[in-house]
């Protein structure tokens, strides 16, 4: 509360009537629970993060389409972080040669992370990519994580499950 003088009356007045109140909602942030096989020929793949860590507005659809939707207009502080790793039992080749961890929103790139290390004579097995954006979010708008993996070799890359090391998260940061 506020004590405040009205023509030498003082009144009290409820912080919350003065300022405003703010919250970060809403907000989700989920992995996967198990590895992704993403292939190994430079096409993106959606992320199926599938286990949620905390959803406070039920917005995250964590078994259809794996898409946050906030139907709260606003700007959202929007991460991902995502861990590679070359399932391919070659080690004279090149492995993660070129990574991408990508937030798309409404279905197109809005923001990504790619690492490209060329041609390597020994191999990369594991790498960890990261992508931050602040975007701005309409009611109906949606995003949603993608990762993409060039290994350069006949074999396989998956996205890692480990809730420390590939997971997806929003929240609201302003109007």
């Amino acid at each position: 509360e506020f004590l405040i003088s009205d023509a030498g009356v003082l009144k009290r007045i409820d912080a919350s009537l003065v300022v405003p109140s703010v919250a970060n909602t809403p907000a989700f942030q989920a992995r996967n629970g198990s590895n992704q096989d993403i292939g190994y020929s430079g096409v993106y793949t959606k992320i199926t993060a599938n286990t949620e860590v905390f959803d406070t507005d039920s917005k995250y659809d964590n078994s259809t389409n794996y898409r946050f939707t906030p139907t709260v207009a606003g700007k959202y502080y929007c991460y991902a972080n995502i861990q590679f790793e070359s399932t391919s039992t070659s080690n004279s080749g090149d492995n993660l040669i070129t990574t991408t961890a990508a937030i798309y929103k409404n279905g197109t790139a809005a923001a990504y992370s790619q690492l490209n290390k060329g041609a390597q004579a020994a191999g990369y097995k594991k790498r960890s990519e990261q992508v931050i954006s602040i975007l701005d979010l309409d009611a109906d708008d949606y995003i949603e994580l993608y990762a993409m993996a060039d290994n350069g070799i006949a074999g396989s890359t998956r996205v890692v499950a480990d809730a420390t090391a590939t997971y997806f998260g929003a929240f609201k940061i302003l109007e």
